[in-house]
């Protein structure tokens, strides 16, 4: 059985709120890839640590100690991130285990350290906003999924889901990385599939793997 720790669920738990604040035990078992049972009885065990406030049919919430636990560990992993995509040189679809190892046995000094020889970064490899010491977020911007855009539309990638390595190894494949431009050249109906122009090459693409794939939307 996979052995997945409380620092595991916290950081799925922060990274996956809904706008409400709050989500469901089915969606954490998905995320982790483990049984709903296995999510239920850590969820008891984190609600008794005062971590979560959890209720049967109404969602999970974060307290005030849970949402600072998990962001520091969500801080650490995308730093760790950055520090081995931009400096030991890992493709962006390897990155994300290797932070997962290392993001439980660093220290907070580290980390900030880090964080200084990286010059502060924002935004992890796969576009997601990295946490300041103190708490604050980067700016996010407005952004929607690259499937929702409509037929002679264009966007620039400014995040990714970085949970799947085979996903991110496969679009990268296709020339999608952050800050590239994807022109919708056709939707299909019958499957919800998309043909699009990347760099001048047209390619055929799932409507899944475009709803994993998110574009900045420019404002009014």
């Amino acid at each position: 059985m996979q052995n997945i720790s409380k620092e595991d669920y916290l950081s799925t738990i922060f990274r996956n709120l809904n706008p409400e604040g709050k989500i469901k035990p089915g969606l954490i078992a998905g995320k982790l890839s483990i049984s709903s049972a296995a999510v239920t009885d850590m969820l008891r065990k984190l609600s008794a640590e005062g971590y979560i406030i959890y209720e049967r049919y109404k969602g999970i919430a974060l307290t005030s100690e849970g949402e600072n636990y998990a962001r520091n560990m969500v801080r650490r992993h995308r730093i760790w991130e950055v520090f081995l995509n931009k400096v030991v040189g890992m493709p962006w679809d390897k990155v994300h285990e290797e932070a997962n190892r290392l993001e439980h046995s660093s220290s907070d000094d580290l980390i900030n350290r880090l964080e200084v020889m990286l010059d502060f970064p924002e935004y992890d490899p796969h576009g997601d906003p990295i946490p300041s010491r103190d708490g604050k977020m980067p700016k996010i911007k407005r952004q929607k999924p690259l499937s929702e855009l409509e037929e002679g539309e264009s966007g620039r990638v400014i995040r990714v889901n970085d949970s799947d390595e085979n996903f991110l190894g496969y679009i990268s494949k296709l020339g999608i990385m952050l800050k590239e431009n994807i022109v919708i050249k056709k939707k299909i109906m019958f499957d919800e599939s998309l043909e699009v122009s990347i760099k001048g090459k047209s390619w055929n693409i799932s409507s899944k793997l475009a709803q994993n794939i998110f574009v900045e939307v420019k404002r009014d």
